[in-house]
């Protein structure tokens, strides 16, 4: 089998290590073999990125616009192979991993337009004939580190505002799910971007990642708290700008108003596609009691008629969990849950398929409290509870009550509370009658308390991280 290797200084650079890209839907299907860089070729990456800065910082911005756009277009091209890749290495149904990898084309695209679009501003002084210009100006070296679970559209919405606003990137995806990142490398390495700009290294963060922030101007992660915590800790101690998206403990209010139906649509969709594997999943449902009985035996009725199984297959709802780690989690908190006295209402067990995978049923889980563990700890897996409270003004509590705060929803007809809600839900994100997962990939996506550090991602909100700020004053 084909080593796919690492890109550094416009090079296809090889290592002894590899990494064996397992599908989950199929345990003895290797997808294929990819190279696992060293600290040292970390480095060499990092140098590689520093000596080309200069002359990309200052390259003509339609020369940028056109790569990017030549970028995106290949990705649109070829978005049904690519989204085929994505649901054999990641376990995301097919039609998931196809609208994936075109989310990821129309982000180069409509950074291909940012490009034309970054602004400045000229304003008087204070002083009789002094200028002021402020305008913005690329980092330098930005390092990306991505998580498992959208392997090609979280690279994508770090690199192309990175490229876009004329930083050089060395990327370090998912050790899980190389294969769209390395896809994704060979498509910008055919684009005219020149040797050195952007740089891949694959491997397990443990290894190369303290060599990846010990060396770049700015870093952006996605990933979990734990290891956000360790990656700020490196940053700050190098005084080095950084952004972090980590985890969601999402609630989706529903209250005795809703539309029933609405209702359980939304809530199915954000708690058990793509197998929970979402940091904006809707894992906690906090339900009004007027509505709660009707809302828990409709939620577990339509979960009991998913399809779970190979990703690869058209019928498939629910694919498996990335891999037996995330599989044993998923169960060890229905195990927790039944402990702590969460009444399960459906599934939460290991499946059997015709191929060996990762397969487990979804979970419901009723009768549960806000300080349950199900119900304070990211579990990133097809497990939701069932919260009961009395009216809207306890659900707005118990919505807040965590520690996260990334996205928040709230089904119901009426305008008064979806309007309160939108107000007063401490989350970065808030959907009224739409699923907690979801976003365009044209507006700022972060969020509050533990889920988000530093500015917002996509969008012209990327801005904010990719580019620092200069005042300049002039007296003609």
């Amino acid at each position: 089998m084909t080593i796919n290797r690492n890109l550094i200084a416009g090079s296809w650079v090889e290592s002894t290590d590899v990494i064996r890209n397992i599908n989950p839907s199929n345990t003895d299907d290797v997808v294929g073999e990819y190279a696992s860089a060293t600290a040292e070729q970390v480095e060499q990456a990092v140098a590689a990125a520093r000596a080309a800065f200069p002359a990309w910082s200052r390259s003509p911005i339609q020369n940028r616009a056109d790569m990017l756009e030549k970028i995106g277009n290949e990705i649109l091209e070829r978005r049904d192979e690519l989204g085929r890749l994505l649901a054999r290495e990641e376990g995301k149904p097919l039609a998931d991993g196809v609208g994936e990898a075109t989310r990821a084309g129309h982000i180069f695209k409509f950074f291909g337009g940012e490009v034309l679009r970054l602004q400045g501003e000229k304003l008087a002084s204070t002083r009789p004939g002094v200028e002021i210009e402020i305008t913005r100006e690329p980092i330098g070296v930005v390092g990306l580190i991505t998580p498992w679970n959208f392997p090609i559209a979280i690279p994508a919405w770090k690199i192309a505002p990175a490229l876009a606003y004329g930083n050089c990137v060395v990327l370090k995806p998912a050790e899980l799910t190389p294969g769209c990142a390395w896809a994704l490398a060979d498509i910008i390495s055919r684009a005219g971007i020149p040797e050195g700009v952007f740089n891949l290294v694959m491997g397990s963060g443990s290894k190369i990642g303290s060599a990846l922030i010990g060396g770049v101007d700015a870093l952006s992660f996605t990933g979990s708290v734990p290891t956000g915590r360790k990656v700020a800790a490196q940053a700050v101690e190098r005084m080095i700008k950084f952004q972090l998206e980590m985890g969601g403990k999402n609630p989706l209010v529903v209250l005795d108003d809703a539309d029933l139906e609405t209702a359980v649509s939304i809530a199915v969709n954000g708690a058990y596609f793509q197998t929970g594997q979402r940091c904006t999943a809707s894992s906690r449902m906090v339900v009004t009691q007027g509505i709660h009985d009707r809302f828990v035996d409709a939620v577990a009725d339509r979960i009991s008629k998913l399809v779970v199984g190979d990703a690869l297959k058209p019928e498939t709802q629910m694919g498996p969990a990335v891999d037996q780690r995330q599989l044993d989690q998923n169960l060890k908190y229905v195990a927790i849950g039944q402990e702590e006295g969460a009444r399960k209402v459906f599934g939460g067990d290991r499946l059997n398929r015709d191929t060996p995978g990762f397969y487990m049923s979804p979970c419901l889980f009723a009768e549960t409290t806000n300080d349950m563990r199900v119900n304070r700890e990211e579990i990133f897996g097809p497990v939701g509870t069932v919260i009961r409270v009395k009216d809207y003004e306890e659900a707005l509590h118990v919505a807040n009550d965590t520690q996260f705060g990334l996205s928040a929803g709230i089904a119901t007809t009426s305008l008064k509370h979806a309007n309160h809600f939108r107000a007063n839900s401490q989350a970065g994100m808030v959907m009224v009658n739409l699923p907690t997962a979801g976003v365009d990939y044209h507006v700022p996506f972060g969020g509050r308390k533990a889920s988000s550090y530093g500015p917002r991602e996509q969008g012209r909100y990327a801005a904010e991280f990719y580019t620092t700020v200069k005042t300049s004053y002039t007296l003609p």
